[in-house]
């Protein structure tokens, strides 16, 4: 039996009972003696026996209908990514009767994404897949879906005081201490640091926060106060572009030694932008994200280093979380963190085209 796939049958012939008794042990349903129960047991364990769960997922009949609450990639092009992801990953699991529903909001307007919350509510998914970046108007919604005993995975947030099924995505407080060595090594000479905060309420904003947390304790270290870092912040609105160039230049010009500001944003490009058009050339920065205008500005050097947060994978992923807890019936981790890429124009090209093919063998 060790040089084989153990079947159901082969624990029954060695246990000298029926198929239907080793199926209700291995289900923990039906009436089984003790004495038999433990010994079927036995074998089980002694034989290593795993249940093939995807093939039984594809015999069964049942179907499966999760709903996807992401921002709508037409108002930012960030999202894009992991919208692919989630498209791929319900493709690939459309044969065990998965179906998944979008449901778009405007991320920029947190009335529309009650609103599309709401409207998920109402189709009684059996797994909901978000991006909690309201935080304050998903708080409610979280308590009705464990109400109703509606597993729900988190991405690009993590909220892990609410109960959610799973997290995948970054860690964002060990990115933001990340992004604080970026810019620490070759410092030599105290100097300013400015944290801008991009089309974002901050105060509504889990993620953010935790990357400006990440980034303040690093330099809080005492091994790391050799080079006094003097940290301010600002909170930037792109939909006001007058008031975005005025703001962030108040801040540069009152902060004679400026030399690195951290975008937490994937918004980098529109502060890589105003410093070409002032001519800036002693100010770099590190933000996040490979959308189209950050590449563009890694090449000129503008931005010195990107982190790549992998959306594209948070969106397969986090639809392959609810498949393997619902459907093939695994136990899934609570956080799935992804790596923490820094990315470089030395290293941009082997990053352009994810593979996200990886993730189909790590999670059959």
């Amino acid at each position: 039996m060790d040089q084989k796939i153990i079947r159901i049958k082969d624990i029954a012939l060695k246990a000298k009972v029926s198929p239907g008794t080793v199926d209700r042990v291995i289900h923990n349903r039906g009436k089984v003696a003790e004495k038999v129960r433990i010994r079927i047991q036995k074998i089980i364990d002694e034989s290593n026996y795993e249940p093939n769960l995807m093939a039984r997922a594809l015999g069964s009949k049942k179907q499966y209908h999760f709903a996807a609450l992401i921002p709508d990639h037409k108002v930012d092009s960030y999202w894009q990514a992991p919208k692919s992801g989630i498209e791929r990953a319900a493709a690939e699991l459309k044969q065990f009767g998965v179906r998944v529903q979008q449901f778009i909001f405007n991320p920029y307007d947190s009335k529309d994404f009650i609103k599309k919350a709401e409207e998920l509510t109402a189709t009684k998914p059996e797994g909901i897949f978000l991006s909690p970046i309201f935080y304050h108007e998903t708080l409610p919604f979280f308590e009705q879906w464990k109400t109703a005993s509606i597993p729900f995975v988190l991405f690009n947030t993590e909220i892990s005081d609410y109960g959610p099924l799973s997290y995948i995505g970054q860690d964002s407080y060990q990115s933001g201490k990340l992004a604080a060595k970026l810019m620490h090594y070759g410092q030599s000479e105290p100097c300013s640091v400015l944290v801008a905060h991009i089309d974002e309420k901050i105060d509504n904003a889990a993620h953010l926060l935790k990357k400006e947390q990440g980034m303040r304790d690093y330099f809080n270290q005492p091994e790391h106060r050799n080079v006094a870092f003097n940290i301010i912040t600002v909170e930037l609105d792109s939909s006001d572009p007058t008031g975005f160039q005025a703001k962030l230049n108040s801040a540069i010009a009152s902060t004679l030694d400026l030399r690195h500001i951290f975008v937490t944003t994937s918004k980098a490009h529109l502060v890589a932008s105003q410093l070409e058009g002032e001519a800036i050339n002693h100010i770099r920065i590190v933000g996040y994200d490979l959308v189209p205008a950050n590449l563009n500005y890694l090449k000129k050097g503008t931005i010195g280093f990107l982190i790549n947060q992998n959306p594209q994978r948070q969106g397969y992923l986090g639809i392959r979380q609810l498949a393997d807890f619902l459907v093939f019936r695994k136990k899934v981790a609570k956080l799935r963190f992804l790596p923490l890429d820094i990315i470089t124009i030395e290293n941009l090209q082997y990053y352009l085209e994810e593979d996200v093919k990886a993730t189909v063998d790590e999670l059959a």
